[in-house]
């Protein structure tokens, strides 16, 4: 016997041999190193023998798990994986094979101690480049054992803290194994994308709620250092880092489901800190499609509940900010194209305390509340995501915003009944409250490009709603885009200023641009500014608002020509509040007086004028003494003190048009324009606000008619054009212009007021008018053409014509064709 098993053990294999002598008597003595190195010698020598040897330690390594002889398992194992490190040829493939089916083995057992072993084996193998590809091996078993295993429960905290960082590991082999290799297996698939991901996102979560709870940093040993919260964010941060643009959406996905899931978009954090991960984590060209998903998941989640709509807008704003730094890509109309949505959607369900047509009484308190949260939290978002854009962009956006806004023009069809009023003022308050949040520290050169005519026009429209807050809001708006050098704050309060020195402003001169901005729309400025002050409803903030957009006009835009207007137009408030045509209160008169006040002081000390400064400061002294409720210090104040005695004013505490124009004119400003009142410019830019009466609707078609009216039959002679005459043009354009302004006014006016027999008169005579001049034209074309030769005299005096045939007619050449 003992003979027979000798000669058939002398007849085995020589790999089988070379393999068997590796495995010492006693398992506690290890690997024997010797023979190690001459079965390695052996399989770098016949490397065709590779697979074969693979295939033989695997069958040793099962039946020694089946025998539970652990010793011989670790032996094994240890062999393979310097047969790994040593072996690179072609014929490496086979050997694998047999590697992962062992592998595989101490993955399915129970003890944690093969399945960490296995998993160490697998991580080395994945730091191993190969030199050639594998078409066939397939690693879904591993990705989903270690997904497990980052999911242990094991009773033993140790344990299982081991159990998760050896998952997490594995999951990690396998990105490095596949992620760079075409022909391996697609570890971006959606199968394994939906295990991966959530594997290291719930030992973030898990664990990080541990670590919360840790007393102090300091305490940390190495060994808590080394972490499965660490582990995975590192893990997380390499998987996102190798993803290229096409397998982006598939890495996301499972994220925005693990929050869901697990509830996660309520408190905020950890769901902000994921995305923290994430965008700091990609290539900065693919942040743009991170927000793509965000604002596609937030739309499908816009009836779910307020809080967790709120989180997410959160994680936006961040994650925009961070995308901001480096490409937002097309995006940057589509993140407040969904915003401005979902700010609507938010408005609908506070109204009507429902996610859907019914109406649910119980819970609309909360829902309001929670809404309201929410809707605070989308404009944050606008205005921390505005900030981080350049100038060009965020023009964009203001444009985009404001044509939101729904005003009563033909452009926008709003709502009607009383749910549809409150609908459109609650959309137009969070529009306007977004776009205020868009213009904080914007700061632009050219006026012209910051507020072209697209934007202005509608946003001057808005401050001639009835509502006082829209009116705010809109003079918010534009005192945050005019003021470029920051000295609105300056002046955030209306008061009389002794020494301007002491605010130390930030004024430039007046540049190229600015000028043109002034020349095309200072009109529209001064004239919506003179109406705002005309508003019963106006409040101290309003008075404020004013005065800091009068005051940022004189420092930011203002020229000698916009100094004078100003002035115009504040002596055009001053009369307004003294003539009170519209049945002022005594408070609002009293305001606009100390607003006066408060302006003509600064405007003076700026012009630097002696002569205009004591002329200002001397009525100001009078007032202090006779009239102290005509100053910003007594109306101003928590309890203003007015005075209803403010129709019999005295003239000393008035500032006079005609001693301004006097002073002003002396120093070489233009004293025709001082001398002349401002009259506000009437247009049919009333429609789009609360004004919309039938003569304010054709006032346009009045201007153009009234060209022709029989008013203005007689024209003045034919003047000689000389250089005295071309001068005299130019001096007197002001005058004239102020002219016409007031027959535009008049003619409107009369429109307005007339009976409507007058009106019917007047048009009927137009008519006629029209008729006449059509019946010459008819004469002068049917009359025949002169005689070439001349004319001839009658006996009679009068001038006879020869007809001549059609075919010697001359015609000019634009005649003949």
């Amino acid at each position: 016997m003992y003979g027979v098993c000798g000669c058939c053990g002398a007849l085995r294999p020589r790999y089988k041999r070379l393999v068997d002598n590796i495995f010492p008597v006693d398992s506690e003595d290890g690997l024997v190193k010797a023979n190690m190195e001459k079965l390695t010698f052996y399989a770098l020598s016949a490397p065709e023998k590779l697979d074969r040897i693979g295939a033989y330690l695997s069958e040793r390594l099962s039946r020694d798990v089946a025998r539970h002889r652990y010793g011989y398992v670790c032996i094994a194992m240890e062999a393979l994986d310097q047969l790994l490190m040593a072996c690179h040829c072609q014929s490496i493939n086979l050997f694998v094979e047999s590697f992962l089916k062992m592998v595989a083995k101490l993955l399915e057992s129970e003890k944690p101690d093969l399945q960490i072993l296995g998993t160490n084996s697998f991580v080395k193998f994945a730091n191993i480049e190969e030199d050639t590809p594998s078409y066939h091996r397939s690693y879904d078993f591993f990705v989903s054992r270690f997904s497990e295993m980052c999911h242990s429960s094991h009773d033993d905290p140790e344990i299982r803290t081991r159990i998760r960082m050896a998952g997490i590991k594995g999951l990690q082999g396998v990105v490095r194994k596949t992620v760079n290799d075409e022909l391996q297996a697609n570890i971006w698939e959606p199968q394994h994308m939906d295990k991966i991901v959530p594997s290291l996102l719930y030992n973030l979560q898990h664990t990080e709620e541990t670590e919360s709870r840790s007393p102090s940093p300091l305490q940390t040993t190495e060994k808590e250092k080394e972490s499965p919260t660490e582990l995975a964010e590192r893990c997380l941060r390499e998987l996102l880092g190798r993803a290229a643009y096409g397998n982006i959406k598939n890495a996301i996905k499972p994220v925005l489901i693990h929050l869901d899931n697990h509830s996660l978009w309520e408190p905020k954090i950890f769901a902000v800190l994921c995305f923290k991960i994430i965008m700091y984590s990609i290539q900065p060209q693919h942040s743009h499609l991170v927000i793509q998903q965000l604002l596609g998941h937030l739309d499908a989640n816009s009836k779910s509940a307020a809080i967790v709509r709120a989180g997410i807008v959160e994680v936006v704003s961040e994650a925009a900010v961070i995308a901001a730094s480096g490409s937002v890509g097309p995006t940057v109309l589509e993140v407040f194209n969904t915003l401005l949505k979902q700010l609507q959607l938010s408005i609908d369900y506070e109204l009507t305390g429902s996610y859907d047509s019914r109406v649910n009484i119980g819970t609309k308190i909360i829902k309001e509340q929670e809404e309201r949260m929410f809707q605070e939290a989308v404009i944050k978002t606008i205005g921390s995501f505005a900030n981080t854009l350049p100038t060009y962009n965020r023009t964009e956006v203001m444009l985009f915003i404001m044509s939101k806004v729904p005003l009563p023009s033909l452009q926008h069809t709003l709502d009607t009944g009383r749910l549809g009023d409150i609908r459109n003022r609650l959309i137009q308050m969070m529009l306007l409250k977004s776009l205020l949040q868009v213009t904080i520290g914007f700061q632009c050169n050219n006026m012209l490009t910051a507020l072209p005519t697209s934007f202005l026009d509608p946003l001057l429209s808005a401050s001639l709603m009835e509502d006082a807050e829209i009116r705010l809001f809109v003079l918010e708006i534009l005192l945050s885009i005019i003021d470029r050098h920051g000295n609105r704050h300056k002046f955030s309060t209306i008061s009389i200023i002794d020494d301007i020195s002491v605010l130390k402003l930030k004024v430039d001169k007046c540049s190229r641009e600015d000028t043109l901005f002034m020349k095309k729309h200072s009109q529209q400025l001064y004239r919506h500014i003179y109406l705002s002050c005309n508003e019963p409803t106006n409040i101290h903030p309003h008075y404020e608002a004013l005065y800091g957009m009068l005051a940022m006009i004189s420092i930011e835009l203002a020229n000698e020509e916009v100094v004078v207007d100003l002035i115009r137009l504040v002596l055009a408030v001053q009369d307004l509040a003294l003539n009170n045509e519209d049945n002022l209160s005594v408070y609002n008169r009293c305001a606009l007086y100390a607003l006066c006040a408060a302006y003509l002081n600064l405007i003076s000390q700026l012009t630097t004028v002696p002569a205009f400064c004591q002329h200002i400061h001397e009525v100001i002294e009078v007032r202090q003494k006779k009239a102290t409720y005509l100053l910003p210090e007594e109306v101003f104040i928590e309890k203003p003190g007015v005075s209803k005695d403010v129709d019999n004013l005295e003239m000393e505490v008035l500032f006079l048009q005609s001693k301004i124009s006097e002073v002003l004119g002396g120093s070489g400003y233009n004293s025709d324009r001082l001398s002349t009142p401002y009259v506000p410019q009437l247009t049919d830019e009333d429609r789009l606000s609360k004004r919309k009466s039938i003569g304010d609707t054709i006032s346009l078609q009045v201007e153009v008619e009234s060209r022709n009216s029989p008013e203005r039959e007689e024209r003045a002679p034919a003047e000689e054009i000389t250089y005295e005459t071309l001068k005299n043009a130019i001096v007197d354009s002001v005058a004239v212009e102020e002219q016409e302004r007031e027959r535009r006014r008049q003619v409107v006016e009369k429109f307005q007021k007339a009976p409507f027999e007058e009106i019917a008169a007047h048009c009927g005579a137009r008519a006629t008018m029209l008729q006449s001049k059509l019946n010459q034209i008819f004469e002068i074309t049917i009359r025949p053409p002169p005689s070439p030769s001349g004319t001839i005299t009658a006996a009679y005096g009068q001038t006879q014509h020869h007809s001549i045939p059609v075919y010697e007619m001359k015609f000019p050449d634009l005649c003949v064709y």
